[in-house]
């Protein structure tokens, strides 16, 4: 038998894979396109603990891909809801629709149409082909880029453009003609179980003695992050309105922004930290629900604004962006086209807002 040291690569993992590799997930060895592509849009950004409660619910309410494309936006956002990086959702949704209406509702079994499909760029192309049907094709998500660039010692920012270009190159090269879905699976595996970001067991993964970033000392500086550039500050004064029942005052939200199809509290978008407001600002807000404020709740609103000062700004922060919201509140009102916030696709901000408001 040979040594580790003397197989390749992908025979190295395959082997572990079958011994070591996580077994347990419940989309793996399915043979389900549908599944493999469900689960590889989630995991984008997403941990495993996370995700497994939502590809539950997606599976219970669509069971196919034909389901889901019959679903409207407004369903699946509601499922989506708090899952974070809603374009996927949106992508998601369009994605499955061109299945249906392409392919008749079965995906693809060639990369290149995978990859003409809304929301699949190559690498998730790569997991849908090998993970579904044992086609050759690689894979380079976030795991991999990490395991190969411990394991060949690449050096620079993984999604600079010369940077990804050498490691698509080294995908291309390793993988396993013999078992690819396997391979890939074995990669995935070894990136979020033994070659982590943080602490890596180094004394467990089957390709130490050839792990360049070991050798040279280096596993803790690879792959280099990211240069730091300042995400910008976004400064908003949100209105949060709540019935004596229960209902809550809520807008969909048109547009192209990062909340688009979800439901959010009504807010007002501030040029600085410093910028005035008083009423005529905030009863617009009052009037995207149906309401109009009287005298007493006008006061209230305006007494609440005036006694926040910087330290009450609750922040909201995304990948590119940093938001920092007033939170104004009105609570056991009548009236206005409040609605029930079970009934609604939201985003996680609706519910920071109402723990910062003891709401919950």
């Amino acid at each position: 038998m040979s040594s580790p040291e003397s197989q390749s690569v992908a025979d190295t993992l395959v082997q572990w894979q079958k011994v070591a590799g996580r077994q347990h997930l419940p989309w793996q060895n399915t043979g389900d396109a549908y599944r493999v592509w469900l689960s590889e849009v989630m995991l984008q950004q997403t941990q495993v603990t996370t995700v497994l409660g939502y590809y539950d619910r997606f599976l219970k309410a669509f069971s196919t891909v034909t389901a889901l494309a019959q679903a409207s936006e407004e369903e699946v956002m509601q499922l989506w809801a708090g899952l974070g990086y809603y374009t996927r959702a949106r992508n998601l949704h369009a994605c499955a629709r061109q299945v249906l209406t392409r392919f008749g509702g079965e995906f693809p079994r060639d990369v290149a149409a995978l990859e003409s499909l809304p929301g699949i760029g190559r690498s998730t192309a790569g997991a849908i082909a090998s993970l579904s049907w044992g086609l050759a094709a690689p894979i380079l998500d976030g795991n991999v880029k990490r395991v190969y660039c411990r394991l060949f010692g690449v050096e620079g920012y993984p999604e600079q453009t010369a940077v990804k270009r050498e490691l698509w190159a080294i995908a291309e090269r390793e993988l396993g003609r013999q078992a690819p879905g396997v391979y890939n699976q074995a990669l995935m595996d070894l990136g979020a179980t033994v070659c982590t970001p943080k602490n890596p067991n180094c004394a467990k993964c089957p390709l130490m003695k050839r792990c360049v970033a070991l050798k040279k000392g280096m596993v803790g500086q690879l792959p280099q992050p990211k240069p730091k550039k300042p995400r910008p500050s976004q400064y908003f004064v949100a209105l949060a309105v709540r019935s004596k029942h229960g209902e809550v005052g809520l807008t969909a939200r048109q547009g192209k922004g990062v909340w688009r199809g979800l439901w959010m509290w009504p807010h007002l978008s501030l040029e600085g930290v410093d910028q005035v407001v008083d009423w005529p600002e905030l009863a617009p807000l009052l009037q995207e629900i149906g309401l109009q404020a009287d005298e007493r709740q006008q006061a209230e609103l305006v007494r609440q604004l005036k006694a926040l000062n910087r330290q009450d700004w609750l922040v909201h922060e995304l990948t590119h962006r940093k938001m920092h919201f007033k939170v104004l509140a009105l609570d056991g009102v009548s009236g206005g086209d409040l609605v029930a916030l079970s009934d609604r696709a939201v985003p996680r901000l609706v519910h920071k807002i109402m723990e910062q408001l003891g709401w919950t």
